[in-house]
């Protein structure tokens, strides 16, 4: 990514609300050129959506939950993904579950992570057994890191704008 891309990318993470006019001025380039290189973003899908980060307590969310869960061995061969993921993601839609992020990775003897969104611990309770009966789950490796989103601590609260700032400074 060209500099004045990464520049206008981490405008856009502080604030996407911003108008090309001004997302210009602040770059010191000129609109048509902000005009071009977000259409260039979108295209290339480096500028998936455009969205905000609320305050998920004042939504009537108590919990996030980080699931760590290990596939079992048979449905980790390469003819079978496909159809495991495909269930996985159909199991979901079917819940009332808000299930943000499922994604597949590596590390501390866990091959995916499940990031959800739950108002009681009671509908995270039943997120859990929900994900323990997928056949292709070990239900022996399925643990969970929960965040009390009511606890009044927080020491960095969710924003892009930490990592906007990153992305400029670790680019030089």
């Amino acid at each position: 990514m060209e500099d004045t891309e990464l520049r206008l990318f981490s405008e856009l993470m502080k604030n996407s609300r911003r108008s090309d006019r001004e997302l210009s001025r602040a770059l010191g380039i000129s609109q048509p050129t902000v005009s071009r290189m977000i259409k260039k973003l979108e295209k290339d899908l480096v500028i998936r959506e455009y969205t905000i980060i609320p305050d998920f307590s004042e939504l009537g969310y108590c919990l996030i939950a980080l699931t760590l869960a290990k596939v079992k061995e048979e449905f980790r061969r390469p003819e079978v993904v496909d159809e495991a993921r495909r269930r996985f993601v159909e199991s979901f839609n079917n819940e009332a579950f808000e299930v943000v992020l499922e994604k597949k990775g590596i590390g501390m003897g866990y091959d995916g992570i499940i990031v959800s969104f739950h108002r009681s611990y009671s509908e995270y309770a039943d997120f859990k057994k929900s994900v323990k009966k997928m056949p292709f789950i070990d239900v022996n490796r399925l643990d969970s890191f929960v965040l009390d989103l009511n606890d009044k601590v927080h020491h960095r609260y969710l924003t892009f704008s930490y990592l906007a700032k990153h992305l400029l400074q670790s680019s030089k």
